[in-house]
């Protein structure tokens, strides 16, 4: 099958046309927005593209020795950073090859664990997950959130942690929620969203976010509403009890800028209001701690790359009272917290972690000793803890728990996972390459050491959303090392990297930088010789599939593959779906004339070059995807297949009951990237050989 034309099922178009701000746009495949659990014929649809796409990779070598090595390279023990509530400790745990992870509890940090929750025995196919949990400050309940299926909804509940039984609790309708105890353990802040029209639940816009109350052993209908802005239905809440008990801050936000407004509600007053201190949505403001009325947040007001100032709460201006205690540095400030009297403060210094303490008066206190060059994540605790607990990782480095002991500043290995390779084998370097502007742009290149360059390659982006590539062990991505593959992921702009500024750089009408980035840095590969035309893939996920869909079309000469994985594809509709709406802060709005011409421009499903030879492309997405629906790879799929775009595959693949990523089980996690590297392999002329 690999020699000849693939011959694709037949989809139908329809003569459908939207006309803005005087342009005609046809949507020929609008009918496959439909919801692929409810309309016959998408499911008849999705059903052709998986057999033919199935049929294909079949054909090709290499699919079983990848499958293997995956589930070796998966099957080792893994333990999550533990959370101490009470005198308890609570922790994520996966044997190795478990579908999904378990919640443990031990009563002393090096006590036996024991079970509280097991996720892999509430489905059959393993594809339920366990997602959100917080333990109550005395540790004696634990609220936590179910995540069936892929799907962004929450389903959460409420454990007796001593007994084990489950409370009558339980709470519908929440997504993209916080949740925080009150002080007392009597009950919980939370947001939700009202109930959706039947069956819209995995389509309809998510608007009208509340903050709620809920009180244990009552039934949600009698749940206390605190926070709500009608007259702003797209504002979300986020809700979040001090660690003093006194105080109850509530994050609002529009779409995904960093740009928040700020309430608070005096929580030792029954009576109290929710009094807005911030009103406006200007800038970045994340409370990290308080002493009293003296809050501490991590800002970027009159800091693009961040700092940490104090405001006082109960002062009539409390924005007057801002005090600096912080300041910028060169380096972009990643996050912070209040642990134990200190502050801790991550740094991303060229994508790279670096963490530094202070004193609460700004005063520096020094660095945390690292083990070496990767990201380090966690430091959580309270304010009298005498611990913090991180994670640390890199390219070549697994996943490794640290306990820091806040007196001495020791840092002791608490889990170190035991993974079937040998990081001394591989190499990690950072480059900087030239875009088409004049901006210099880093890239970390991760390979076995002594393979033969050029080389099959895997070049990985995302560019959005301020969110940052920092380095990190993947077992799916060491598989196509092994096989003497090399692996480039580049810090385009869009993210988070450099701060605000760099944000800015990829985002709105600034998008077409961020293909120009990656274009640049797949040129940059060829020219320094890692890897050639034919030898390179590129691949990205979500706002990174709409980055492969949109360099594919503007540079289809330069990629052998194409990996887009559940891809915002069509640029000018992704605003009616679900969490669509929310986007609009990085890409601009279709219903807006000038941002719909710069949409317009680069939207993957609308610029598909007929007559020009594509790259063999693998899209891929889930039927309970409800964050970027299935339909936009949907859509580009059947734009692709009816294209004239020369003869290699262009398929798609499509899970059930998987969404956009999270809670995904471990065994669809192995054929997933089975599939992937045997494609992307055989078109990038790598040879696939047993690993012993």
């Amino acid at each position: 099958m690999p020699a000849s034309k693939l011959t694709y099922p037949q989809t139908r178009r329809d003569n459908v046309t939207d006309d803005y701000f005087g342009t005609k746009v046809a949507d020929p495949y609008r009918w496959l927005e439909n919801d692929v659990r409810e309309d016959r014929q998408v499911a008849d649809w999705v059903a052709a593209e998986n057999k033919l796409t199935d049929s294909y990779l079949a054909s090709l070598p290499g699919h079983d020795i990848f499958a293997r090595r995956l589930k070796a390279l998966m099957d080792y023990e893994r333990f999550g950073i533990p959370v101490e509530q009470g005198g308890h400790y609570f922790y994520m745990h996966n044997s190795g090859l478990q579908n999904q992870a378990e919640l443990f509890m031990r009563d002393s940090l090096d006590g036996e664990g024991r079970v509280l929750l097991n996720p892999n025995e509430w489905s059959a196919d393993g594809a339920t997950a366990l997602a959100e949990w917080v333990p109550s400050e005395d540790g004696k309940y634990l609220l936590y959130s179910v995540q069936d299926g892929g799907t962004d909804w929450r389903t959460v509940k409420v454990l007796n942690t001593a007994t084990g039984q489950q409370l009558s609790d339980e709470l519908q309708w929440i997504k993209f929620s916080d949740f925080s105890w009150a002080k007392d353990g009597s009950g919980f802040y939370y947001s939700r969203f009202p109930e959706p029209a039947s069956g819209e639940k995995f389509q309809a816009t998510n608007e009208n976010q509340k903050v709620y109350f809920h009180k244990l052993g009552t039934a949600q209908a009698d749940d206390r509403m605190i926070y709500a802005t009608p007259g702003h239905p797209k504002y979300g809440h986020s809700a979040h009890v001090t660690d003093d008990g006194k105080w109850l801050v509530i994050i609002t936000s529009e779409g995904t800028d960093n740009r928040y407004a700020v309430t608070v509600k005096d929580l030792t007053k029954a009576d109290s209001e929710p009094r807005t201190i911030i009103p406006e949505l200007t800038n970045q403001w994340v409370p990290i701690g308080n002493m009293g009325s003296t809050f501490y947040f991590n800002t970027n007001k009159d800091a693009p790359r961040g700092r940490i100032v104090t405001l006082d709460v109960a002062a009539a201006d409390p924005v007057a009272t801002m005090r600096e205690i912080v300041p910028q540095s060169e380096a972009t400030l990643d996050g912070a917290n209040m642990v134990g009297g200190r502050i801790f403060a991550s740094y991303l210094v060229d994508a790279k972690t670096e963490v530094l303490r202070y004193a609460p008066d700004g005063k520096a206190l020094g660095k945390v000793d690292l083990p070496g060059i990767g990201t380090a994540s966690g430091f959580g605790g309270e304010p009298d803890s005498t611990e913090t607990f991180f994670a640390f990782t890199s390219f070549a480095t697994p996943t490794t728990i640290y306990r820091y002991d806040i007196a001495t500043g020791q840092t002791t290995a608490w889990a170190t996972p035991k993974v079937d390779f040998d990081p001394s084998q591989y190499e990690v370097k950072q480059r900087f390459y030239t875009s088409k502007d004049g901006t210099r742009v880093p890239m970390f290149i991760v390979h076995k050491k002594g393979i033969k360059l050029p080389a099959p390659t895997l070049l990985y982006g995302y560019g959005g959303f301020n969110i940052s590539l920092t380095p990190g062990f993947s077992s799916t991505r060491l598989a196509w090392m092994e096989q003497g593959g090399v692996l480039a992921v580049a810090n385009l702009r869009g993210g988070g990297e450099y701060g605000k500024a760099w944000h800015d750089g990829g985002r709105l009408h600034n998008k077409q930088n961020v293909f120009d980035d990656f274009i640049a840095a797949g040129e940059d590969l060829i020219a320094q010789g890692v890897t050639t035309k034919k030898q390179l893939a590129i691949q990205g996920g979500s706002n990174g599939g709409l980055l492969v869909g949109a360099v594919t079309n503007q540079r289809p000469d330069l990629f052998a593959v194409a990996l887009p994985a559940v891809g915002v594809m069509d640029m000018l509709r992704f605003n009616k779906f679900t969490a669509g709406r929310y986007w609009v802060d990085d890409y601009g709005s279709p219903e807006n004339e000038a941002d719909f011409k710069v949409l317009r421009s680069y939207s993957p499903y609308h610029n598909i070059r007929s007559g020009v030879e594509y790259p063999a492309i693998l899209a891929s997405t889930a039927d309970t995807d409800d964050r970027v629906v299935p339909g936009h790879t949907f859509k580009y799929t059947a734009a692709l297949q009816h294209a004239d775009i020369g003869d290699k595959p262009h398929l798609v693949t499509i899970e059930t009951r998987a969404g956009h990523g999270s809670g995904k089980p471990t065994d669809k996690i192995i054929e997933e990237y089975a599939n992937l590297w045997t494609f992307a392999a055989y078109w990038t002329g790598m040879k696939v050989k047993s690993v012993e």
